[in-house]
């Protein structure tokens, strides 16, 4: 982890890439999304039932079942992708500076294992022992991070060939995989109900009846745990780091896509382009049950889904900030995006401390006054003390960066 605190100018073999106004708004979008959660907007759905307006947001501030897609579930795909664009501008930023390959190689080793165990850190928070579980967002990452350096010094063509490997040998691994017996005790491993269960051939991507599950089932019994692990009761398996690196291959696409010296307005065609694409043929192989899209399991189906929607959300901020459209109403996403690390820690550990902090020197019932809208008012409250903390930082120009 690297703490940078920029108080001089730099020299001239110093001097950064310069940053990409877009790509810093997306991963502010994005870790505001994850912050956001403080709102908690399933309380607000409670409170008002029959809201149409609270259904909305409550649906799209939470995960889908297992088929399917809501504004959260783009979070870690977008996060992931956006590691991908960010990897050609970090490596022209060091082969500028002169960096070796093999000091190159060996920050992203340490970036791999650092952001592993970061992860594993904060899954272990409030736990009585250390939570050896790797299927959260920074140990998928920090899992494929150095396959994706490796391919980040190689030629397009075959990171396109990396990305189809990956697709079609991930998506051959659930086909082949046999199915369970009739009489298999779905509720066992906490399983889809009879309705959502897929059937047919879609059946080989069910919950915790696949080969990821089963890894996992001898997998994560290697380390240390309170009990013999089962199954996740989400589904979520640790072999999805797999088609994960996938996802961020179509970022390190995009990202030298934005590196070229192609017009602002041809690289959103391509991006709108792309993303279209994807869209299309994610949808087509869930629809016909080929491969459903299951971001839990990170199908290939949900790989070209969700890669749409990234290259979409890519060209919708590229056209609103690359093209010369005025760009001041970014700044709070830009002061986000810029510690995108300290606000992912902070959005699993801040929310307690602050709201502790509120009914200390306010009483209790600080925000009782707002009566069905309290998670409102705490969530609010919250967003505005961590915003405040990351925009200090900014102003002090200090970026922590792995």
């Amino acid at each position: 982890m690297k703490l940078t605190i920029m108080s001089s100018p730099p020299t001239p073999t110093q001097i950064p890439i310069a940053r990409v106004a877009s790509v810093d708004a997306y991963r502010g979008f994005v870790m505001f999304l994850m912050m956001a959660e403080v709102l908690h907007l399933g309380l607000m759905k409670k409170a008002f039932p029959e809201s149409e307006l609270w259904n909305f947001l409550a649906f799209n501030q939470s995960h889908v079942g297992w088929r399917g897609c809501s504004l959260h579930d783009l979070i870690q795909p977008s996060f992931s992708f956006l590691v991908g664009v960010a990897l050609p501008f970090s490596i022209a930023s060091r082969q500028g500076r002169g960096q070796s390959g093999w000091v190159s190689a060996l920050h992203a080793i340490w970036r791999a294992v650092v952001l592993i165990f970061l992860g594993i850190f904060l899954r272990s928070v409030d736990q009585k022992q250390t939570n050896f579980t790797f299927e959260d967002t920074l140990t998928q990452i920090g899992l494929g991070y150095i396959f994706l350096f490796a391919l980040g010094h190689a030629r397009v063509v075959w990171q396109w060939v990396a990305l189809g490997v990956i697709l079609i040998g991930y998506w051959g691994a659930f086909a082949l995989w046999p199915l369970p017996e009739p009489d298999f005790d779905y509720k066992a491993v906490d399983g889809l109900s009879e309705v959502e269960r897929p059937t047919g051939f879609a059946a080989h991507w069910d919950k915790n009846t696949n080969p990821a599950w089963a890894f996992d089932k001898w997998f994560l019994n290697q380390f240390p745990r309170e009990k013999p692990f089962t199954h996740n009761r989400g589904g979520y398996a640790t072999l999805s780091f797999i088609p994960t690196l996938g996802t961020m291959i179509l970022g390190l696409i995009a990202g030298s896509w934005l590196r070229s010296p192609t017009t602002s307005w041809a690289k959103i065609g391509c991006f709108i382009a792309m993303g279209v694409a994807l869209l299309a043929l994610g949808w087509v192989l869930d629809m016909t049950g080929i491969c459903p899209s299951v971001k839990r399991i990170w199908t290939p189906a949900w790989v070209l889904f969700s890669g749409g929607w990234c290259f979409l959300l890519l060209a919708l901020f590229a056209l609103l900030l690359d093209t010369g459209l005025p760009g001041g109403w970014a700044f709070p996403l830009k002061v986000i995006g810029a510690n995108s690390i300290v606000a992912y820690v902070g959005s699993h550990l801040i929310e307690g401390f602050v709201l502790g902090s509120f009914k200390t020197h306010f009483g209790a019932n600080v925000f009782a006054q707002a009566h069905e809208y309290e998670p409102l008012a705490r969530g609010f409250a919250v967003l505005a003390i961590y915003w405040l903390i990351l925009f200090w930082m900014y102003r002090r120009k200090v970026f922590v960066k792995i």
